[in-house]
């Protein structure tokens, strides 16, 4: 069971890993189909995380396979996995 932080608060119910991608998608303003530093950095913000653009940062150094900047599509189970341990149980 993952926990998933929203607004300082933990919300339980069950996410998949496909759910968090597709929440992690609504990030994606420019619809480009991929996650920028400053995309992530949103994302974390609401989600009630603390240290956003580090994590958005470290997130870019360890997800970012290709090395362009951003996360896409193909990176994105990389970047679930990362996130989990920042407290997302992923099943």
């Amino acid at each position: 069971m993952p926990w998933l932080i929203l607004n300082h608060r933990k919300v339980s119910y069950p996410l998949s890993e496909e759910q968090v991608k597709d929440m992690l998608k609504k990030y994606d303003k420019n619809k480009d189909g991929k996650l920028s530093k400053h995309e992530l950095i949103l994302a974390f913000k609401e989600m009630g995380l603390h240290f956003c653009r580090w994590k958005a940062g470290k997130t870019l150094s360890l997800a970012d396979n290709n090395c362009d900047g951003y996360i896409n599509e193909d990176e994105m189970s990389e970047f679930v996995h990362y996130a989990s341990r920042w407290g997302f149980k992923i099943s």
